[in-house]
């Protein structure tokens, strides 16, 4: 699982078949200390996400399995929201790099 915030949505005025009445959320993948991981994805909302929210998401083989038995072409989706954060024991990143 990973970490990401919510941006925004996708709109298709055509798309496959088996997207149809779910929503696609454009994300934000995030370090556990908040800051932007990579560029931005779009993934299948399971959760009812919205914009602004911290999520959880799921890439490959593992995004299709929320929406068994029916088969939704996608290698990403949101699987859960993030109620809280508590990174207390998380380094900053510039304290986790290795010292010479």
């Amino acid at each position: 699982m990973y970490l990401a915030r919510v941006t925004g949505t996708v709109v298709a005025t055509q798309k496959d078949p088996n997207f149809h009445g779910l929503t696609l959320l454009v994300l934000e993948p995030l370090t556990p200390d908040r800051r932007t991981a990579g560029r931005a994805i779009v993934a299948v909302d399971t959760v009812g996400a919205g914009e602004g929210e911290d999520v959880f998401f799921v890439r490959g083989r593992e995004a299709t399995l929320p929406f068994y038995p029916a088969h939704v072409p996608t290698d990403a989706s949101v699987v859960g929201i993030v109620d809280q954060w508590n990174t207390e024991d998380v380094p900053p990143a510039a304290s986790r790099r290795k010292r010479r």
